[in-house]
């Protein structure tokens, strides 16, 4: 057993526990992050291939309801480190960022392998350690950390404090797949099931659909299931949807799919009422084919009348005022979510009720939790890597606290 007593150990080197880990290490503790993967943040670099959002540029309150249920859990750490608190973080590794037309924030070089190599440098200038190839298989005693190296051989250590940052179970193949619920579990801290979250949904297309328009945008729509309604874009995948406006409904499909299928409203203008449509549609020519009136009148893509014969039947009304209400209103049925593996991101996770204030597990002391792997979730645009960053952050700072402490120092 390796005694590493006044040491932070962090778990997981994703944004999460780098976050930890930087935090811990300019307290003054000796840091060693663990990571199962050859190297860290991978799925950091996968989302940041399309251009990395880093945060969102809109106001406090209307930021932390993004968290849903888990606003006020999550209240203390986004105010410990808020969106322009991780701006002057991204600027200061030489990433300065820019607020796009959508609020969202990105850095200007779009990318995010310039930041996390800038990252890596500074943890290697703090001292920080990277064991990579390394696996966490669980608890050992009441203080120690088992490890399974590269080449399968076993250890214990025994650190100061631990950072538990091991994500969610989406994009196994990039390192967090979930293996940790048991280990949690049998240490007696409450696990709320992972899924899916932020994904695609699936609908039982037609043949037509399915072959012909497969990979073709629905540009400018607003989606609507129960009493949420979300503007953005989709893509018709042969499953179903994807796309921005699809992960919006996450949460509310994913309740209503306990029960059955879900049922979701397609407004395939709504920038338009159905008036102002109504009034274009009747100014079309009346010898022109209805998909003509549908592109000259309501400008419908192909992909956009398909899936309004999809939804309606391929028989439409010519009245004018008919056929705009239906173009607002195009009922799809949801059979099904698509595999939590394929998700951007995962709902559910470690308990908050089993944390304190500090992040800490209540069956566990000097162990902290950050990251995705708590049970909170999120949209899209920006508040999911926030959240893990700041819970990074809280964890860290507490960790640090929490070693020092225990091994006889003050903490600076």
């Amino acid at each position: 057993m390796d005694d590493a007593r006044g040491e932070v150990w962090v778990i997981g080197g994703g944004p999460a526990g780098l976050m930890a880990a930087e935090t811990a290490a300019r307290a003054g503790a000796a840091v060693t992050v663990v990571e199962r993967m050859p190297s860290p943040a991978r799925k950091f670099l996968l989302a940041g291939r399309g251009g990395l959002n880093l945060t969102h540029s809109e106001e406090a309150e209307r930021f932390l309801a993004r968290y849903g249920d888990a606003a006020p859990q999550l209240r203390a750490a986004v105010e410990a480190f808020p969106p322009e608190r991780l701006r002057a973080w991204a600027a200061d590794l030489g990433e300065e960022t820019f607020v796009g037309s959508s609020g969202r924030v990105f850095p200007k070089s779009f990318k995010a392998s310039p930041l996390l190599r800038a990252w890596l440098r500074r943890l290697d200038g703090l001292g920080v350690r990277l064991r990579a190839r390394t696996l966490w298989t669980g608890f050992a005693g009441t203080d120690g950390l088992r490890l399974q190296g590269p080449d399968g051989s076993e250890a214990v250590v025994t650190p100061g404090a631990t950072v538990l940052a091991l994500g969610g179970a989406s994009w196994a193949r990039l390192g967090s797949d979930g293996r940790w619920v048991p280990a949690l579990e049998a240490a007696g801290a409450p696990v709320t099931p992972l899924s899916a979250s932020n994904c695609g949904f699936e609908i039982a297309w037609s043949d037509h659909v399915r072959d012909r328009f497969e990979g073709e945008p629905l540009k400018r729509v607003a989606l609507a299931c129960g009493d949420l309604a979300v503007r953005g874009e989709a893509v018709i995948t042969r499953e179903g949807l994807e796309g921005g406006a699809v992960y919006a409904l996450s949460a509310p499909l994913r309740d209503g799919l306990v029960a059955g299928p879900v049922r979701v409203l397609v407004d395939l203008r709504p920038d338009r009422s159905e008036a102002d449509l109504a009034a274009a549609l009747a100014r079309t020519r009346p010898r022109d084919s209805l998909s003509n009136r549908l592109r000259k009148g309501a400008q419908l893509s192909p992909a956009a009348v398909a899936l309004l014969r999809e939804g309606h039947g391929r028989d439409l009304p010519s009245d004018p005022a008919a056929l705009a209400a239906l173009i607002k209103a195009v009922p799809l049925t949801v059979t099904g979510m698509r595999p939590v593996e394929r998700a951007i991101s995962t709902a559910g996770g470690l308990a908050f009720a089993g944390l304190d204030d500090r992040l800490m597990l209540r069956a566990r002391p000097g162990v902290f939790a950050a990251g995705e792997m708590l049970d909170w979730d999120a949209p899209t645009g920006g508040y999911l890597l926030q959240a893990s960053m700041a819970t990074g952050f809280v964890a860290g700072r507490a960790a640090a606290e929490w070693a020092m402490r225990h091994a006889g120092h003050a903490t600076p």
